[in-house]
């Protein structure tokens, strides 16, 4: 059996305003890129150290590990030395630059290269303001990862999760990497299940601010939200239909807890229900084709997850192994799901594929919480504890690449992977 290895990268950037990233490689990683990413011209005269931010990003998805590029002298313009990084065994070249304009503005360059075969794959440059550097840097890491993988890269995308301190509920907005969390609502009540629209500008969520739950929509750019569940009894669980129409919920208001079906478009819309049982079902989650749902229920004696046809059908049920199966998310290609089971007391994270329907553990730690896959399906978002301390993490699907993002303080939980903006 081939030993693993276990390698550290820390990625130490300026405390003021940049992230400092752990990033845990299990594996030999014989299947990652090996990309050199050169200091970029200039950068040291912004608040951001873009390609510091553009490393972290591509170690983080697991796809990619770093070439040595100290000492290299490159910009945007320079057409680089093919053959002596061939010799470093990168098979990708990043270099570029920044300038500061005179309306106070960054001009930020970047310049791509297929080191193995000689090739340009391209180029990009954009003027922004300081507060978009980093955004900027995320529009770059998902071009290099685009162009060396052929699939959308997931940095400038958003993540939503909720902090508990004291007595202080909050739910934040940040980037993909946990930096620039922005408060989008405080409550001295509970804020729960936050769920992206997939058009990326919206957010669901259960607050108790009417001291029971009730479910918002709420616009993240300009702050507006609105009441779209309060019947009676408990309203929980929102996710969204792929088309964001529909929401499908939990709701008690027939006795016990049940799911519904409610039509967004439609103000004062009744809601529909399925899969009708006496049991409880809850923790809705629609499939990418938006005809089919997969939930929680006890209907079998114990939490598991079933999945419905919404055009009609009985209930199936998806996991047998374990006594306790909750919190089923579906990566947006349909193949994998993720969810939570509890071994001998500690709730860890598993990935399902579902056509083989083999399902298995990638984390050691023992209080997982609500995976959510990213837009693009390559990786999770999950919160956990780490040496008794709240965690926000990112792995890779085989579990073998995890980032502790950066987080607000208290306690984390319920995070939520956003969609591409639309």
């Amino acid at each position: 059996m081939k030993k693993i290895l276990t390698v550290f990268i820390l990625l130490v950037l300026q405390i003021s305003a940049w992230a400092q990233f752990r990033v845990e490689v299990s594996g030999v990683g014989l299947t990652q890129i090996p990309v050199a990413i050169a200091a970029f011209k200039g950068e040291e005269t912004a608040a951001q150290k873009i390609s510091a931010l553009v490393q972290a990003d591509l170690e983080r998805s697991g796809q990619f590990r770093g070439v040595d590029s100290s000492g290299a002298n490159l910009d945007d313009s320079s057409r680089p030395d093919f053959s002596s990084w061939r010799q470093k065994t990168a098979d990708a070249l990043l270099a570029g630059s920044v300038t500061r304009l005179a309306d106070g503005r960054f001009d930020v360059r970047m310049h791509l290269w297929d080191v193995v075969r000689g090739q340009d794959l391209g180029s990009q440059s954009k003027a922004v303001v300081q507060a978009d550097l980093r955004l900027a840097a995320h529009e770059i890491a998902d071009y290099v990862y685009e162009k060396l993988t052929g699939e959308k890269g997931v940095f400038s995308t958003r993540i939503a999760y909720v902090t508990k301190r004291g007595q202080s509920f909050n739910l934040w907005v940040a980037d993909a990497d946990g930096e620039g969390a922005q408060s989008a609502l405080s409550s001295s009540e509970p804020i729960i299940s936050p769920a992206w629209a997939p058009n990326g500008k919206q957010l669901a969520y259960v607050s108790f601010e009417a001291r029971k739950p009730t479910i918002y929509v709420h616009e993240v750019a300009s702050g507006k939200r609105r009441l779209v569940a309060n019947f009676k009894g408990s309203n929980s669980a929102p996710a969204w239909s792929p088309d964001g129409r529909t929401l499908a919920l939990t709701l008690s208001r027939d006795g016990g807890s049940q799911l519904n079906l409610l039509d967004l478009g439609i103000a004062g819309s009744e809601p529909r229900r399925i899969a009708q049982s006496s049991s409880i079902d809850t923790e809705p989650a629609f499939t990418a084709d938006g005809k089919t749902i997969y939930f929680v229920s006890d209907r079998g004696g114990s939490p598991q997850i079933y999945r419905v046809l919404l055009a009609g059908g009985s209930p199936e049920r998806v996991t047998f192994n374990g006594s306790y199966n909750i919190s089923p998310a579906l990566s947006p290609d349909g193949r994998w799901l993720a969810y939570i089971s509890r071994i001998s007391g500690a709730f860890k994270l598993h990935v399902m594929e579902l056509a083989s329907g083999n399902g298995v553990a990638i984390t050691d730690t023992a209080a997982d919480e609500r995976p959510s896959f990213s837009p693009n399906s390559r990786m999770l978002i999950y919160a956990t504890q780490q040496q008794g301390k709240e965690a926000l993490m990112t792995t890779t699907l085989d579990g073998k690449i995890k980032a502790r993002l950066a987080g607000q303080t208290g306690d984390i939980r319920e995070p939520n992977w956003g969609s591409f903006q639309k």
